[in-house]
């Protein structure tokens, strides 16, 4: 068996207190933030259908993404079929896809789903922003680290686009983040 030298005792007590700094920094943070509030009703058959996504939050998950979008289908086993699909590395690039499933959670209008693309993970997505018509959609998650602004187009108006990122911006985003996604 290894022992574990003083220094290398040093060096993880040190990596230990760096990830508990940063975790009640987060806490402390978030603590400020004003709790996210979804919208209060959505149709699930309005909102089922095919969106392009505007702009987002980098993720891993969508390194290298372009000309990304999302296809809603209801199940009749009550579920949401969640098909997601992008262009990898170019526009022209070769095709992504993944697919789940979204649950509802009950008392929230429709408007807080957990999406689950891997068994038994589950994340939430909450739709903090959608337009009467249904032609946009914003999707975001109460840490305020995952953002999707959806549209029924590829492009989305320009006036629209700056409210929404107004109205985002009053609610704790942080819009300089966002990437514009590129399509054909």
């Amino acid at each position: 068996m290894k022992m574990i030298t003083p220094a290398k005792r040093k060096g993880l007590w040190l990596l230990a207190a760096l990830l508990i700094t940063g975790l009640i920094i987060m806490a402390t943070t978030r603590k400020e933030l004003p709790e996210l509030k979804t919208v209060p009703r959505v149709d699930l058959n309005k909102y089922a259908g095919k969106w392009y996504e505007i702009a987002s939050f980098p993720q891993r998950f969508q390194k290298g993404c372009h000309c990304t979008t999302a296809e809603y289908t209801l199940s009749e086993k009550g579920y949401v079929i969640v098909e997601n699909r992008c262009n990898k590395d170019s526009v022209n690039g070769k095709e992504s896809y993944i697919k789940g499933k979204a649950f509802v959670e009950e008392g929230t209008g429709n408007a807080k789903l957990k999406v689950q693309f891997f068994w038994p993970f589950r994340g939430k997505y909450w739709i903090i922003d959608l337009a009467n018509d249904y032609s946009y959609a914003v999707v975001g998650h109460p840490n305020r680290e995952y953002l999707w602004i959806l549209s029924r187009t590829p492009e989305m108006n320009t006036e629209t686009y700056k409210q929404i990122l107004l109205r985002l911006s009053e609610n704790g985003f942080d819009v300089n983040r966002l990437q514009v996604t590129k399509h054909k």
